[in-house]
């Protein structure tokens, strides 16, 4: 009886731990289910954050929701691929670039954008910043756009460059004269002269002057006229000449440093005088001898009419204005040694003969504007001995 009462209780006890355990396992059973449908429930999202890629779970309902739990506070110049209030869905992308600042700097005028692109290229498209081909741009349109970079944007401008009387429109960015040149490749020489200084700021339509300065040396070769020389001859009839030694011109050589500016002569110094050839006298024996017969009975030039004083001057074949011909057609350059004397043929006619203290035997075959009266020329074939005789008084007499 007791062991029957023993196997009751036993069995009874069974199908309560049956039960127990039924329960439990219905129970977990239960909980797992819901578990596994909240997980089910989640969208499946790609999630870029600053370049940084990854696949998350979310229950979040709007793509805020998801930047929220990442602590994203969107600004407006920063990149997100969706809306803020747009509905998460499975398998959606949201891409998510924060913005960064760049320090932009535009002819010494500074702003700070913010940005999300990638080059230098890219923020000067973006932001608008017109450009010609001969702008300096720093770093170059290539470089990468990173935090607190400074991008800086020099325009160019047109200013005239003259370098040695050729002149050209360049563009420049340069501030001083000296780094334009430089950026010019313009070479400068030692004596070169540039306008302005070169420590001087440019400008939109400045001139900036290069002259090619250079010093040569010129060497001119100048004649040397003779002396006259007389001598005073008794075998000779007073009033005539001979010319003994007829002279020769000297030559010099004269050394000068001449500066040139852009291949002009602006100004020229004597640096020595070489002599090349010495001049030689001209030697005229000056007769003295005394006739001794009278003049008024006649000689090869005429016998004596008249004679008086008169004030004397002296040309040659080659003064200023004069043609080497004489009023009553000698060539006077064809015949230097002849005698022939300027009158007024008011006084004295052309044609006649003449003896001239001092000169010698001629023929009054000129006439000038300035002769006028009891007035002479009389001709000599160079400047010296024209110099020589000068303007003095002296007795003429006038021969048949």
């Amino acid at each position: 009886m007791l062991q029957n009462m023993k196997k009751l209780f036993s069995e009874s006890m069974s199908k309560k731990r049956f039960i127990i355990s039924v329960s439990s396992f219905l129970a977990f059973a239960t909980a797992g289910t819901g578990y596994a449908a909240y997980e089910v429930s989640k969208e499946t999202v790609a999630l870029s954050l600053n370049g940084e890629e990854q696949v998350i779970r979310t229950h979040a309902s709007t793509v805020a929701e998801i930047l929220e739990n990442y602590e994203i506070d969107v600004r407006s110049e920063d990149y997100l691929s969706h809306s803020q209030d747009a509905v998460v869905m499975d398998d959606m992308k949201i891409i998510y670039e924060a913005a960064r600042p760049v320090k932009l700097v535009i002819d010494d005028k500074e702003t700070t954008v913010w940005t999300t692109v990638d080059t230098v290229k890219d923020l000067l498209v973006k932001e608008n910043v017109e450009l010609n081909e001969y702008d300096k741009i720093e770093p170059g349109m290539d470089a990468e756009i990173t935090k607190d970079i400074t991008v800086q944007v020099e325009r160019a401008f047109q200013l005239t460059l003259d370098v040695g009387g050729t002149k050209q429109q360049v563009w420049s960015t340069s501030t001083t004269v000296a780094d334009f040149l430089e950026k010019q490749e313009i070479t400068l020489n030692e004596l070169d002269r540039v306008e302005p200084a070169m420590d001087a700021a440019i400008q939109k339509d400045s001139v900036v002057r290069v002259v090619r300065i250079e010093k040569v040396t010129d060497v001119v070769e100048e004649s040397v006229a003779y002396a006259v020389v007389t001598k005073n001859d008794s075998s000779i009839e007073k009033g005539k000449q001979k010319v003994i030694n007829a002279g020769t011109e000297g030559k010099i050589a004269k050394h000068f440093e001449v500066v040139l500016e852009n291949g002009k002569e602006v100004s020229r110094k004597l640096l020595k005088t070489d002599t090349l050839q010495k001049s030689k006298d001209r030697v005229v024996a000056v007769g003295i001898k005394q006739l001794q017969r009278q003049v008024s009975r006649g000689n090869e030039n005429g016998t004596l009419v008249k004679e008086f004083y008169v004030s004397s001057t002296a040309f040659t074949a080659y003064c200023n204005g004069c043609s080497g011909r004489t009023a009553t057609g000698i060539n006077l350059r064809a015949n230097p040694n002849i005698k022939v004397i300027a009158v007024d043929p008011s006084v004295i006619p052309l044609g006649t003969k003449v003896y001239v203290e001092g000169y010698g035997y001629a023929i009054a075959g000129d006439t000038g504007s300035a002769i006028k009266g009891n007035k002479i020329d009389v001709f000599f074939p160079t400047k010296a001995e024209a110099y020589r005789w000068g303007s003095k008084k002296v007795k003429i007499k006038i021969l048949e």
